[in-house]
C-alpha cells in the first residue's frame, strides 16, 4: 500500500483496478482482510463486519468476486472451510506461500518467510503445478 494512501483509498483503488465497483461492502470486506495477519474464513470476515450490518450473503459474493478478479486467494486447508487472503503485489506472478495449521486449536498462520525453490518441483513431474502447501503441527501456544 502506498504510504500516502489510507486503507479506505487503497481498498477502493484495488477494487476499481480489478474492474469491480467499489461498493461500501466490498471496501469494508477488503479492509478487514488487509488488516489481518492470516487468512480469514467467511464467518470471521462476517463477524468483523457485524457492526456495519452487511448481509452475510453479500460478504460471500464479494469474497468470491474478489477471488475471481485475482485480488484475493481462496485456500482450502483441509478442514472443509475456505479461507481468504489478499494476494500480495510482488515480482512473482502469484505470490503464494505455505500456511501452518495447528492440529490442536485450528489456528492458521501465513509462512511468508518460507521460500519454496523451483528445484523442489522439478524433482518430480507430479509437482509441476503445486498451488498450495500446508504444514500441520502444534503452534507455540499449544505445544
Amino acid at each position: 500500500m502506498n504510504s500516502k494512501m489510507n486503507s479506505q483509498e487503497w481498498a477502493r483503488e484495488k477494487i476499481r483496478s480489478a474492474g469491480l465497483r467499489a461498493t461500501p461492502a466490498r471496501i469494508a470486506t477488503l479492509k478487514v482482510l488487509h488488516g489481518s495477519g492470516s487468512p480469514l474464513t467467511h464467518a470471521e470476515v462476517s463477524d468483523k463486519l457485524e457492526n456495519l450490518e452487511i448481509d452475510k450473503a453479500t460478504i460471500f459474493r464479494n469474497l468470491t468476486d474478489l477471488v475471481a478478479k485475482n485480488v484475493l486467494r481462496r485456500s482450502a486447508l483441509g478442514d472443509n472451510v475456505w479461507r481468504f487472503e489478499i494476494i500480495k503485489e510482488s515480482a512473482h506472478e502469484h505470490d503464494s506461500h505455505p500456511h501452518f495449521v495447528c492440529v490442536d486449536c485450528g489456528s492458521v498462520s501465513c509462512m511468508e518467510d518460507v521460500e519454496l525453490k523451483q528445484k523442489s518441483t522439478s524433482a518430480s513431474p507430479l509437482l509441476e503445478h503445486v498451488t498450495e502447501v500446508v504444514l500441520r503441527g502444534h503452534c507455540n501456544e499449544c505445544a
